[in-house]
């Protein structure tokens, strides 16, 4: 499938770089290269590191940043790996990083990668086909009780208790095989007015699966503890969650960064010597404006949160 992605608040992630051509970049969620291509295309001097899980995704964008490929790092790895990366490459600090942490549209609609309800396919939903965790391990092998948790916490699924059982029930007579299959069992433990909701019955549970599998949350806990250390001075980290469990982590992320003295209040002087590490420069997250909402609806619930490096 032709890996076409349409790129998310993509003038305002440009604006929140501020981009030097002579810059060091990294974008550590290349996707289809959107926001890539802005950024090579500004550099002079300067260097883009693009960085993704999936090598669909990076041969795509190898394709549209074929007129910038003299100023651009491809490289294959988790994004959360941003201190062996820029270790690797030889570098300490650089000018700025950007993280759009939504699943790609192309991953979303290429039904054989098992991450959508719509159609049928082996349950899969690795980022990265090299890992060895997929879907199907996550619900064929894991206690009701995990099954249980994730639901609730990664999908917010109230119905997680009655859906993590049936899931037991169904594996129990034969191991649950494809995306259609699974979307069976989850119908089959819901009462019929939440089937009567407009949002489709599966829509919580496969998100939550596929955080577990790519083990999306702790991914981004990682990446903002390396990124803020390795931010040059004025460098800016911009970082587009579409959830509010990647937001809080962001959000919480940046603000004890920001925060500095983490002393009780009662002490008279600070003892434990942290300083602020950044500055906050979006008091409220970007969202998208009401044009591109119209050309684009998967971006309603985007939002940019930016700092900047002391």
């Amino acid at each position: 499938m032709e890996f076409v992605h349409r790129s998310v608040l993509l003038q305002e992630c440009i604006d929140a770089l501020d981009i030097k051509p002579d810059g060091i970049y990294l974008d550590g969620t290349l996707g289809g290269a959107g926001h890539s291509s802005q950024i090579a295309r500004r550099l002079t001097t300067g260097r883009l590191i693009g960085v993704d899980r999936d090598t669909v995704a990076l041969e795509a964008a190898r394709e549209r940043l074929a007129p910038y490929l003299d100023r651009v790092t491809l490289v294959h790895s988790n994004f959360s790996e941003i201190a062996s990366i820029l270790d690797s490459l030889g570098l300490t600090k650089i000018d700025g990083m950007l993280f759009d942490l939504g699943v790609s549209s192309p991953q979303l609609d290429d039904g054989s990668r098992g991450f959508s309800y719509m159609a049928d396919a082996p349950l899969d939903m690795r980022m990265n086909r090299q890992d060895a965790l997929s879907a199907y391990d996550v619900v064929n092998g894991w206690p009701r009780e995990e099954l249980r948790r994730i639901l609730f916490d990664y999908g917010e699924e109230r119905y997680a208790p009655l859906i993590a059982a049936a899931i037991e029930r169904r594996r129990e007579q034969a191991p649950i095989q494809t995306t259609l299959e699974l979307v069976d069992v989850i119908r089959s433990a819901m009462p019929n007015k939440a089937l009567r909701e407009k949002q489709h019955p599966a829509k919580r549970s496969f998100q939550a699966i596929r955080i577990a599998v790519n083990d999306e949350l702790g991914s981004v806990e990682r990446m903002m503890k390396a990124a803020v250390e390795r931010l040059a001075p004025g460098g800016r980290l911009a970082v587009i969650t579409f959830h509010s469990l990647e937001d809080r982590i962001v959000k919480s992320g940046m603000q004890n960064a920001a925060r500095g003295c983490t002393c009780p209040p009662e002490f008279p002087v600070c003892v434990c010597g942290n300083q602020p590490k950044v500055k906050i420069l979006t008091k409220k997250p970007i969202v998208s404006t009401e044009e591109e909402l119209a050309e684009n609806p998967r971006a309603r619930s985007a939002k940019l949160r930016v700092a900047e490096k002391l």
